[in-house]
């Protein structure tokens, strides 16, 4: 990548990592501050349901219009969004306050995210996109990595002492983004596109006719199983293995620092090597593996170890899905990411309350779960590609 590139990539990740990371310093405080305002298990979920929910809502609304009004301007709109989010749960106690603050900063998600892999399109060649989604990729999990670090510690200065400073930290971003961050060169997209007027559900409707339908049903699966399976994870090894909460943490931990190692020195050459279809069928094959594994693991290291495993895999499959959805997008850059973010919604909404009540009945069931949508998808994936092949729907880069 040129110097010009490189910095426009530095402050996308820059943006990318506050934007995740904001969200992460809350969450080990959360049970606790919901708690001192009589507030429960019920609340906590919603929370996360509610913001997952807005970012659903609007993330192919969201997408067409970073076609129409610019990257940068979604950018800095979902900066404010998340920014507004922050200050309203440091400033109330009401419920309801609390929920309304989730669901603007879910609009404020779903502004930032799929622009800013819009952005990443605008500024690299096609054989650069898979290692420029990687950076994004490894800045989104730094920020689940250190996120909740950042909270645990600030927690020690008061329960709301996360949220100001997430507040602050955003509000830095947003200045910063106005001043440094240009718009990316794009196709002259201010006249108004017929799609503009559609419902969100007509939007999906047509997302399945797009070329890339197969790669957003295996966003939706990978997000699926991977909340389904983090959802249930402290509970499981708890069960299963009377894990402690600093081994249930060291393990969080170390996935996401395996996530960010693989990011940025691991998918960019394998994808050079193999090419993306390859690289899809591998991974998706890992993952279900390691689902599998997870059910006759019979201690805590050897859980652990199928741990890293899934979290390697997903770590490879999310900045390859995103490249192979970029690469058919053509000039829709912002609608393909759009319903990129809003099918992975849909996975962060439905695995975690299907693996909860699942586990309920039976605590390996959500793995069963999750193992049985992985094969069905692999399946699905070696027949589509089988299908592409000859009209090129992805590009596998020649070998240096």
């Amino acid at each position: 990548m040129s110097a010009e590139q490189k910095k426009k990539m530095f402050i996308l990740m820059i943006n990318m990592f506050i934007a995740i990371g904001s969200f992460g310093i809350i969450i080990p405080i959360l049970p606790a501050y919901l708690e001192s305002i009589n507030q429960g298990g019920t609340a906590a979920g919603l929370m996360i349901a509610i913001f997952a929910g807005a970012q659903l809502i609007f993330s192919p609304i969201s997408g067409k219009w970073a076609d129409q009004y610019g990257r940068r301007k979604m950018i800095i709109y979902g900066l404010i969004g998340l920014t507004l989010s922050m200050f309203v749960f440091y400033a109330v106690d009401s419920i309801w306050w609390l929920y309304a603050s989730r669901v603007i900063g879910g609009i404020g998600a779903a502004l930032l995210v799929p622009a800013i892999f819009a952005y990443v399109a605008d500024i690299t060649s096609m054989d650069q996109r898979a290692k420029g989604n990687s950076f994004v990729s490894a800045a989104m999990s730094l920020g689940i990595v250190i996120g909740p670090g950042i909270g645990g510690f600030l927690a020690d200065f008061g329960l709301k002492m996360p949220f100001l400073i997430s507040a602050i930290v955003s509000l830095a971003a947003v200045i910063f983004s106005i001043l440094v961050l240009e718009e990316s060169e794009t196709k002259d997209a201010s006249v108004a596109m017929p799609e503009d007027t559609e419902s969100m559900a007509k939007k999906m409707v047509r997302s399945v006719r797009m070329p890339y339908f197969v790669p957003l049903v295996i966003t939706l699966v990978m997000s699926f199983g991977l909340m389904a399976y983090e959802s249930v994870l402290g509970l499981f090894v708890d069960n299963q293995f009377d894990a402690t909460p600093q081994e249930i943490a060291l393990m969080i931990t170390s996935t996401g620092i395996i996530s960010v190692i693989v990011q940025l020195f691991v998918v960019d050459r394998v994808v050079r090597r193999f090419g993306e279809g390859m690289v899809l069928n591998i991974f998706l094959a890992v993952a279900a593996i390691g689902f599998f594994l997870s059910l006759f693991a019979s201690s805590y290291v050897l859980f652990f170890g199928v741990t890293l495993l899934i979290f390697l895999a997903t770590s490879i499959l999310r900045p390859v899905l995103n490249t192979l959805i970029s690469k058919m997008a053509g000039d829709e850059q912002g609608f393909a990411m759009g319903m990129n973010n809003a099918y992975m919604s849909i996975g962060n909404i439905l695995g975690p309350t299907l693996a909860g009540m699942l586990y309920d009945v039976q605590i390996t069931y959500p793995f069963v779960l999750g193992l049985a949508f992985l094969v069905v998808t692999l399946v699905m994936t070696i027949i589509w590609q089988k299908r592409t092949l000859k009209q090129n729907m992805y590009v596998k880069p020649e070998r240096a």
